[in-house]
């Protein structure tokens, strides 16, 4: 009877005499905030909807969660990342690289592609360049995968070295002579020997030569 009792008692219980008995606590909102660049590229200005004045923001978090709880465990999110929203005032954002080892040459990807090209492109026609030791060890496996196509000697790989070498002649004059010269050879075509230190910024220099 007791159990019915306590039931019974339990039953009587609503969220509206919860919510009477609880203390109240003020909740206080902030307004949204509108992020938008003035006229200097170094400033970031802050405009609310209730105060019609731009004010200034001295600092701000570049990457806030969309909501800590929330945003890992959603099933529209495929990794870490996509749990941030990016705040971009002129800036960019990247993840880490994790190891992976590739010379940047002070140039974004295009930049660096090009001169890669040229430096290929230049090694392959006169046989033996000056550059930096930074360029030379970027370009090494540049040159040769060229002349690894050169070997193989089909259409495709010729136009795949058409696509990376500027000029025409110097890729049919490789695929021409790459097997008289380095058909016993399995790797290996290039040197790179250290010089002096380049004049004015005091740079490494090497030359990188065919073998």
């Amino acid at each position: 009877m007791a159990c019915c009792g306590s039931s019974t008692a339990f039953a009587t219980w609503s969220i509206s005499s919860l919510k009477s008995v609880l203390p109240s606590v003020p909740v206080q909102r902030t307004p949204p905030l509108h992020f938008s660049i003035g006229s200097s590229p170094t400033r970031l200005r802050v405009a609310t909807l209730r105060n019609s004045g731009p004010g200034l923001l001295q600092s701000f978090v570049g990457l806030a969660p969309l909501n800590p709880l929330l945003s890992l465990s959603s099933l529209d999110s495929f990794g870490f990342e996509h749990s941030f929203t990016t705040i971009d005032n002129g800036g960019r954002f990247f993840a880490m690289r994790h190891g992976r080892k590739v010379p940047k040459l002070n140039r974004p990807p295009d930049q660096r592609r090009a001169l890669l090209r040229s430096l290929t492109t230049q090694l392959l026609k006169h046989g033996r360049i000056k550059t930096t030791r930074a360029r030379a060890s970027a370009m090494r496996k540049y040159v040769d995968k060229m002349i690894t196509l050169a070997k193989d000697g089909s259409l495709h790989k010729r136009r795949q070295a058409l696509g990376f070498i500027y000029e025409k002649q110097i890729v049919h004059a490789l695929f021409a002579e790459v097997q008289e010269r380095y058909g016993d050879r399995n790797g290996g075509y290039t040197r790179i020997i250290r010089t002096l230190p380049r004049r004015g910024d005091n740079a490494p220099m090497a030359f990188i030569e065919l073998v």
